[in-house]
């Protein structure tokens, strides 16, 4: 006896365009999840990649190269920006940031000193003196930290004093209130065991690191594998009764 009830014309285009759009979702995750990684592979090489002097050109540097750059100047120390409760730390304190001139270089380049740790009060923690002479510098030259929402406009602008804080950083406020250009990326110091400030190089991927863009890709498979088996069972003759022998 026949046990399968065929299939109309619209189940077939149903079931196939449905199969077929879970599994290039999948494939699309997997391919995210291999760029991530790829990106977290470079920037740990980058880490202890040989130091090499900074200069106009890394205003030109592709988004996928984080070069570790040695930078020399002078801080504008009366200018420093605190990024209030950076996403790695959950005791609260924050990420401190400032401006660097170097001689003979109209644009400044944006200097992460590193993360400071709160006081356990409202507060920002009491920031160490800074060195007001020439510096040479060493780090990596990554990309500013991601503005999130900007609710509530530019707060720099209402802020008559240093240090002024923000809850998120552009690159484009910071300069305008500055009133001097600033390079696209920012030098990410090298980690010191003799500075207040704690430093970790690590890449900003968001909330969608490689191993969550791989689980989704499992999940989008998982949906292919359900769409065909009720497709089957859709299509399936319940089995009757024989009763003869009853």
């Amino acid at each position: 006896m026949n046990s399968w009830r065929r299939p109309s014309w619209f189940a077939w285009v149903l079931l196939l365009a449905g199969i077929g759009l879970f599994v290039r979702l999948g494939f699309w995750q997997l391919h995210r999840a291999d760029e991530k990684q790829q990106l977290l592979d470079r920037y740990a090489l980058a880490a202890t990649a040989p130091v090499q002097a900074f200069d106009a050109s890394a205003a030109m540097r592709p988004q996928a190269a984080y070069p570790r750059y040695q930078v020399e100047g002078r801080y504008l120390a009366d200018r420093i920006y605190l990024l209030d409760n950076p996403k790695h730390d959950e005791r609260g304190g924050v990420e401190v940031y400032i401006p660097l001139q170097r001689a003979g270089d109209q644009r400044m380049l944006l200097v992460d000193l590193g993360f400071l740790p709160g006081n356990g009060s409202d507060q920002a923690p009491q920031l160490p003196a800074l060195d007001r002479g020439d510096v040479a510098l060493h780090g990596l030259y990554v990309p500013p930290p991601g503005v999130g929402f900007e609710m509530g406009g530019n707060a720099l602008s209402r802020q008559t004093r240093w240090p002024k804080t923000t809850v998120y950083l552009s690159l484009s406020q910071l300069a305008a209130d500055l009133g001097a250009p600033l390079y696209p990326r920012v030098l990410s110091l090298d980690p010191d065991g003799g500075s207040i400030y704690q430093r970790q190089h690590a890449l900003d991927v968001g909330n969608m690191p490689p191993a969550r863009h791989r689980a989704y890709a499992f999940q989008w498979f998982t949906f292919a594998v359900v769409a065909f088996v009720i497709f089957i069972l859709r299509h399936r003759k319940p089995r009757s009764r024989d009763v003869s022998k009853l």
